[in-house]
């Protein structure tokens, strides 16, 4: 007689539900609590403003929070949860803890500086406006930090252990696969996707195949799309060498976590091809200068070609001529260069950050071109840009807009529909349910059709706040 079903734990879906951001999941076994991810929402306002709301569970019963990866949809409500009373552990990859201790303090500065801006304008319906959190706090956090390895299993109570494997999504990136006893039964297995990242791309490694779950929770940011199948160096060097041809600098906004390391290796490797000249290339971002020098702090969890660069004692992220700007008046000295120069700065849709201080220098000229290295999100001034607008407003300024405009769209360190469709297939077993997270609605959706009809699971799209019983076989 085949016995029924028994609880064995509990999942609560607290954020990542039909929209990308803001990832938070609540696993219960017993009286253990643990979230999985911590991590803001962001986009339209009513997202940001569940970032002000009580969650459901109070902060001081969460006994631990397990960390995929730094990207501050995943991690940057961890101030705001200690300040709100958790005193329990984050575990997190060494990388990223390390990658955390940049972005957590840049972002309670953001936020500190948009209270300040609101208080000063009188705009807020707050009085005084207040930050989410302050960097004082996001220290608070990081003290709180421990790490472990890939594939170190690590024992969170009796009976419930989890290990990391490498998600490729960005250095430190991992999926999270939990272990949760039973009463003399095989345990039950729920695994967390994290953030999937692509195949065959420098820098990062491979995501991590061959696992298995009973329960999969599965991120889908691309589920209703594929990437550009563009050849990334021919489209670079001919934006490179056009743009030296007429005299011109080369402004590329750019993410200071991954985005720009991707670029400075390419240009790199296109300079050592002689594809293109060697020109001057700054990056002028605080930001992007700490992450390469963590990126390179954590080496071994490079792919193997960027560690034969390293191994020759030589950086994979330096042409001949690439700097590093440290101030704001070093800044200002580069902007102000008349031979050809590369310019990597962020942030990476020009919506603030010293890009724009050479962006309002070299928009104006038609001899210089600005690459945009990705998706711009509607209404941000990289959108603007590549809408070809005929201006732009900086810094309450209008500048005209006579420079070219270029795209690149194959750097994104997200899988798409394809290639989380391969890193599914190689799941030793079918799960007995995979919930579909971490995506637009029509892109959850596509997903979760196209994993029924091609691998026949059993899928479901939780919605916000959502509990589901974790059961025996």
């Amino acid at each position: 007689m085949t016995q029924p079903a028994t609880p064995v734990a509990s999942l609560r879906f607290l954020g990542a539900t039909n929209t990308v951001t803001g990832s938070r999941f609540l696993l219960q076994v017993g009286r253990k609590q643990v979230l999985v991810d911590c991590g803001l929402f962001q986009g339209l306002k009513e997202l940001r403003e569940r970032n002000w709301q009580p969650m459901p569970v109070q902060a001081h019963d969460i006994d631990a929070v397990v960390l995929t990866h730094a990207h501050i949809d995943h991690s940057g409500y961890l101030p705001r949860l200690v300040k709100e009373g958790f005193r329990g552990d984050i575990y997190a990859t060494p990388a990223t803890r390390d990658l955390c201790r940049i972005l957590l303090p840049d972002a309670a500065r953001i936020q500190e500086e948009d209270a300040a801006y609101a208080n000063r304008k009188g705009f807020s319906k707050h009085s005084p406006a207040l930050p989410l959190y302050t960097e004082e706090e996001a220290q608070a956090a990081l003290k709180r930090f421990h790490t472990v390895r890939y594939r170190e299993r690590f024992d969170l109570d009796h009976g419930l252990a989890f290990a990391f494997t490498d998600a490729g999504h960005i250095l430190g990136s991992a999926s999270a696969h939990f272990e949760i006893a039973t009463n003399g039964g095989s345990p039950v297995t729920v695994r967390f996707s994290g953030d999937v990242g692509r195949y065959h791309q420098p820098v990062t490694t491979d995501p991590a195949g061959g696992g298995d779950a009973d329960y999969l929770v599965v991120e889908s940011t691309y589920g209703d799309r594929l990437h550009a199948h563009e050849d990334t160096k021919a489209v670079l060097a001919g934006v490179v060498n056009r743009t030296v041809e007429r005299g011109g600098h080369l402004v590329i906004p750019a993410f200071a976590l991954g985005r720009t390391q991707h670029l400075l290796y390419l240009l790199r490797e296109m300079e050592e091809e002689h594809r293109i000249p060697n020109l001057p290339v700054f990056v002028d971002s605080p930001m992007a200068t700490q992450t390469t020098e963590v990126y390179l702090q954590h080496a071994a969890e490079l792919d193997a070609e960027t560690r034969a660069v390293i191994a020759k004692h030589r950086s994979p992220f330096r042409t001949s001529q690439t700097r590093f700007v440290a101030s704001v008046g070093e800044s200002k000295q580069v902007s102000a260069l008349d031979t050809p120069t590369i310019v990597v700065s962020a942030s990476g849709m020009a919506t603030g950050g010293r890009v724009l201080h050479h962006l309002s220098k070299r928009l104006p000229d038609p001899r210089n071109t600005v690459l945009l290295a990705g998706f711009q999100a509607a209404g941000t001034r990289g959108r603007r840009l590549l809408d070809h607008e005929p201006e732009v407003k900086i810094h309450g300024q209008w500048v005209p807009v006579r420079a070219e405009i270029a795209q690149i769209n194959s750097l994104s360190a997200h899988a798409d529909a394809n290639e989380l469709m391969r890193w599914l297939r190689s799941f030793k077993r079918a799960p007995r349910r995979t919930y579909v997270v971490h995506g637009e609605p029509e892109a959850s959706t596509t997903l979760a059709t196209r994993i029924r009809a091609e691998l026949g699971w059993d899928v479901v799209i939780p919605t916000f706040g959502e509990l589901v019983e974790l059961t025996t076989a």
